[in-house]
């Protein structure tokens, strides 16, 4: 710290120490525990003891001072020390008791003995893993402590002396680093985490290159959008300001209330990105698109109805009509159909702000998709209004109506063509539903494709699209993954988690029959079973990672049940890798031969998937085991496809309460070549990705232009596509 860091950062700890202590001017080991923020008791009172010198059973603002400042000044010898001190449980310090919530340190001094032996590493390391929500059986524990403690025992004598755990720190060089930066860290002010003012991402110009056919698009929607309404009240400027005004605004909403259609247009705009229009239109935006244009339609008509009442006031002053009877009736004879332009315009003005008001985030996100869902569906009154309120709409309507009619004819037909049941479902941890649906033979899909299901027996006239999780190349059945966050998705977990939900209609087709010969679902395990569910599918339809295969590095970015489009994308480009791996007849030693294929460019995968504990990988474990043993031995240019799991509620390394539980952790992962977590291959970082250090090692491999797909919340969206625009990667984000 710098000698101005240092002031700001004591007087700052010395108002924190006041607020926590009161009046009595000191910190008891209550006060500790809630101060520290932390899961597990152990640790609070291990760093209790330390800070507390005189064995007092409280600490003294001096001695917080004092304890810090050697954590943040001292050497790395000292921060090693208090490391150890931490480990070093027994001895005369401390005495331990049984309660009802388990073992309990009490302190009656702060001296341990000097040395750390498998007992006290295995009660640390239970209490790492408390501490990072990792849940493990016994028998790993003891192969944790087992490992860990055999690594450091250098000469085998039975215990852990200080200099060991040194030794063994140092071969951790990460470890090393990231326990000066814990030291530092602790009772940090926020304002010195805070990152200095940067030049805000939309005014660079990596954000202008990467956003080139966004920004251009826009920029001919405004144009063309100003020109037309500059058309219009230079057409009306016989009837006054306001009269102008509310023209320009008419016409404009002419055009945004036909265009947001054409954004619905989903099987066009799926067959569109087969096309070279992708490279041109931002097709990939649809979405934000369809809001940009949702909002303008809202800003356009209360400014047209404002401008209408000004009209409507000046009018009523020379006027045989009130005001009111402008506005609500239909004597003054204003519109082309029976004077019921001022009535009808009344009504959408209050059909759009409601449409608008249930469509924003905090109504589709708190679990009322279907206040959404079934509010949106008055766009078809809303065009029948502006058919009567409008004398020249039908001349926007009609084409891309037509389009969108016969668009929606085609989807209900091929939805109800064929029988489509569901045959298997499997529960899976955090509410997340596994569907498995008989795939008809006319069904053709892309990888990350996604569908809208019905299923009568949850709600008869809903749809809800999910990405569809299975691969292409696997023609019997259909799979989709649904997270409980709404509603609609909460009833159909709790469909097939309660035993009612295993009488189903024995309505099916004799194709299915015959395939098939189970009328009734028959349970098989408490959260896996058979069944004959009718369901209708609409789709499929394209999203953005329909541009994968063209790509040559695909960085992919899954959080939580984000996964899915990747689960399918994952399994197609391995159906697609086997083509070209090469098996020794004579040993198991197999290889990839490196063949240019005209259906995929790829040249390396990274797969990422975030998670926030550890049941969550439970989803899609099986999956990624069989991608993990299908990768060759020795591949010509490195390993085709790489992964990397994050564990967000573990403890990152940078904490000094996981250092060696994660030691352990690589340790056993080494010994056992698999992960203690999730069993694969691959070992599972705690914490968050460092995105600039993860887009910095794919920038440095040098495999090709680098396309990164993501898939889950926008809040983390938007930190990793700025730092795309900062690698100059193309950014994907998965949208329906």
């Amino acid at each position: 710290m710098s000698l101005d860091e240092d002031a700001r950062w004591l007087e700052w700890v010395t108002k924190q120490f006041e607020s926590i202590a009161g009046d009595d001017k000191e910190i008891d080991l209550d006060e500790f525990k809630t101060a520290l923020k932390v899961k597990e008791s152990f640790f609070a009172e291990r760093f209790f003891a330390l800070f507390d010198s005189d064995g007092s059973s409280s600490i003294s603002l001096d001695e917080l001072l004092k304890a810090l400042d050697l954590l943040i000044h001292g050497s790395e010898t000292d921060k090693l020390r208090f490391l150890f001190q931490v480990y070093d449980v027994d001895g005369q310090g401390w005495r331990s008791v049984s309660s009802d919530s388990g073992q309990v340190f009490i302190l009656s001094g702060s001296a341990g003995s000097g040395s750390i032996d498998p007992d006290e590493l295995r009660t640390v390391l239970k209490s790492c893993l408390r501490e990072s929500a990792i849940s493990l059986p016994e028998e790993k524990l003891d192969d944790l402590t087992l490992a860990l403690f055999e690594s450091a025992d250098k000469d085998n004598s039975g215990a852990i002396t200080f200099e060991e755990l040194k030794a063994e720190l140092e071969t951790f060089p990460e470890v090393m680093e990231n326990l000066t930066i814990s030291a530092a860290n602790w009772l940090k002010p926020p304002d010195l985490d805070q990152k200095k003012r940067q030049t805000p991402r939309y005014l660079t110009r990596a954000y202008w290159h990467n956003n080139s056919r966004k920004l251009l698009f826009l920029c001919v929607y405004a144009c063309l959008s100003l020109l037309l309404f500059v058309g219009a009240v230079l057409q009306h400027s016989y009837g006054g300001a306001w009269y102008m005004v509310a023209k320009g605004c008419g016409q404009c909403l002419n055009f945004n209330c036909t265009f947001v259609m054409v954004l619905m247009l989903r099987r066009c705009l799926t067959w569109l990105r087969a096309t070279w229009v992708v490279r041109i239109l931002p097709l990939d935006q649809n979405i934000l698109l369809h809001q940009i244009v949702g909002y303008a339609i809202l800003c356009f008509t209360l400014v047209h109805t404002t401008a209408h009442i000004f009209n409507f006031v000046q009018l009523s002053e020379g006027s045989e009509y009130s005001l009111w009877e402008y506005l609500l009736t239909t004597r003054p004879g204003i519109g082309w159909v029976k004077g019921t332009a001022s009535v009808t315009g009344v009504v959408l003005q209050v059909v759009i702000c409601l449409m608008v008001l249930c469509s924003s985030t905090f109504v589709r996100r708190s679990g009322h998709f279907e206040v959404f869902y079934w509010s949106h569906l008055s766009f078809v009154w809303v065009w029948s209004l502006l058919m009567v309120h409008c004398a020249n709409f039908w001349k926007w309507f009609v084409v891309p109506g037509l389009v969108f009619l016969l668009e929606k004819i085609v989807g209900i037909a091929v939805s109800r063509m064929g029988g489509l049941y569901i045959v298997e479902v499997n529960l899976l941890p955090s509410k997340v539903t596994h569907l498995v649906i008989k795939r008809p033979q006319f069904f053709h899909f892309k990888p990350g494709d996604y569908v809208y299901i019905n299923i009568p027996v949850i709600a008869k006239y809903e749809w809800h699209p999910f990405t569809i999780s299975s691969a292409p190349e696997q023609s019997d059945s259909l799979w989709l993954h649904v997270r409980s966050m709404g509603q609609w998705t909460n009833r159909l977990y709790e469909y097939f988690r309660q035993p009612e939900s295993q009488t189903v209609s024995h309505k099916r087709l004799a194709t299915t029959a015959s395939l098939f010969k189970l009328q009734v679902s028959a349970k098989f395990g408490e959260n896996h079973r058979f069944c004959n569910i009718k369901c209708y599918v609409d789709g499929p339809y394209g999203t953005p990672t329909r541009q994968i295969f063209a790509s040559e590095h695909a960085v992919l970015i899954g959080a939580g049940i984000g996964i899915t489009p990747f689960a399918s994308i994952l399994q197609s480009i391995m159906y697609r890798y086997r083509r070209r791996k090469q098996n020794c007849p004579n040993c198991n030693y197999s290889w990839c031969e490196n063949i240019k294929d005209s259906d995929m460019k790829l040249r390396k995968v990274d797969f990422i998937w975030i998670n926030r504990d550890q049941k969550s990988f439970e989803w899609f474990v099986s999956l990624l085991t069989k991608l993990e043993m299908d990768q060759a031995d020795e591949e010509p240019e490195g390993r085709f496809l790489e992964m990397h799991m994050y564990m967000t509620s573990a403890l990152s390394k940078n904490d000094m309460k996981a250092i060696g539980l994660q030691m352990a952790l690589d340790l056993l992962a080494k010994k056992e070549k698999r992960d203690s977590i999730t069993g694969l291959r691959t070992r599972t970082q705690p914490g968050r990705p460092e995105w600039g250090k993860v887009f910095q090692k794919v920038s440095e491999e040098n495999k090709g232009k680098v396309h990164v797909f993501y898939c889950g919340s926008p809040a983390l969206a938007k930190v990793i596509k700025a730092q795309c625009e900062h690698f100059g990667f193309n950014f994907y984000k998965e949208n329906f």
